[in-house]
């Protein structure tokens, strides 16, 4: 079994910036991509970033390029989340999922969620 817990939400003003971070517990593995998605409310769970394994290939979503990069360490089963010059509308919860394939996709159903932190962007 395996247990994904995110940290490092928050309220910031816009422009600002926080770094999230998800680590992994349990039956760990560096070979597994790692992603970020966010669900604001009402809305459908939403895409944000994804690494592959070696953390040498990343993919991120229109809304949040040039501004958020995505990394990991696999020394410490963690990966992150640098959002810089926050936007209101990126006020969501933030999810961490371990995939089992690298891809860009809403649910696969080797996917391995946390349960989320909030981000909260004033404006």
């Amino acid at each position: 079994q395996v247990e994904l817990v995110e940290s490092g939400g928050g309220l910031v003003q816009a422009g600002g910036s926080l770094r999230l971070s998800c680590t992994v517990s349990g039956r760990t593995s560096s070979s597994y991509p790692m992603g970020w998605f966010r669900q604001a409310p009402g809305k459908e769970r939403q895409f944000v970033a994804i690494i592959n394994g070696a953390g040498s290939t990343v993919d991120y979503a229109d809304s949040v390029k040039g501004r958020f990069t995505i990394s990991r360490v696999n020394a410490k089963n963690t990966v992150y989340l640098q959002m810089n010059n926050l936007k209101p509308e990126d006020t969501a919860v933030y999810y961490c999922v371990r995939r089992g394939a690298y891809s860009t996709s809403s649910r696969l159903p080797s996917d391995s969620w946390g349960r989320g932190t909030q981000v909260t962007v004033s404006s």
